[in-house]
């Protein structure tokens, strides 16, 4: 499983953003036609992060993702055929992460930390 958590989305303006959860591995958890949650079963540690840049000299994501493997999931997305933004990198404060877009054109932070 590459995905480590659950993640809920909301505010989609349709079902293309599916695509790239699936690619991630993450599976279907809720359809309530309205809402999809996508996830693991994983049981995992909340975190909540609040930014003003997004390190290294990037924009600030509007999601991030947390994976077990930042290759695997990133090998996975190119597949899909998502255009990656950036990385994969190193980033001095210990995480491996590449950025891509999802079908709304906002942009993922997919991170594992090393």
């Amino acid at each position: 499983m590459v995905a480590s958590g659950r993640l809920t989305t909301c505010a989609t303006r349709g079902r293309p953003s599916s695509r790239a959860f699936r690619a991630l591995s993450s599976v279907l958890l809720v359809d309530q036609g309205w809402i999809r949650t996508y996830g693991t079963q994983t049981e995992m540690t909340l975190q909540v992060s609040f930014a003003t840049e997004g390190g290294s000299g990037t924009p600030v994501p509007e999601l991030s993702i947390e994976v077990d493997d930042v290759d695997v999931a990133l090998a996975r997305m190119s597949a899909a055929g998502f255009r990656i933004e950036y990385g994969p990198a190193d980033e001095p404060w210990g995480v491996r992460r590449f950025f891509v877009r999802d079908p709304f054109g906002r942009l993922v932070n997919v991170l594992a930390h090393t």
